[in-house]
């Protein structure tokens, strides 16, 4: 990822789920709420589908609804989400993974990673 923004800490990496899986992939999280389209478990090879650090439904369903004018706020209120103590109790973990057993990958099945909700994730694991 070129984008300054999926620029993730030292530890973990983000590469979108339609990518082969290859060795230097280790841990691999998926973090979209909903399972890849026409993407079978097993090809997948995802160690953990952390649904808990994912937008909520409604907040992912309303931020798609005009993105473009929508980041700042879905922002601000995905950073809540992630408040929430079983998020941040996932972050605190895979904080740790990463820091023990690098590297950790954010697998996503969005075509533009950084027009997501990743940004905003990769920042939270960053703080």
């Amino acid at each position: 990822m070129t984008d300054e923004t999926l620029t993730p800490p030292s530890g973990f990496q983000v590469k979108r789920v339609y990518e082969a899986p290859g060795p230097g992939d280790g841990y691999r999280v998926l973090v979209d709420r909903l399972w890849p389209r026409g993407l079978a478990k097993a090809v997948a090879r995802i160690d953990e589908w952390a649904k808990d650090i994912t937008p909520s439904t409604e907040l992912r369903r309303w931020f798609h609804e005009d993105p473009d004018h929508r980041r700042a706020e879905f922002t601000e209120r995905y950073r809540d989400e992630l408040a929430d103590p079983a998020a941040r109790e996932i972050l605190d973990r895979l904080r740790q993974r990463a820091g023990t057993d690098p590297p950790v990958t954010l697998v996503t099945a969005v075509k533009a990673p950084g027009h997501s909700h990743v940004p905003v994730l990769v920042q939270q694991l960053r703080d």
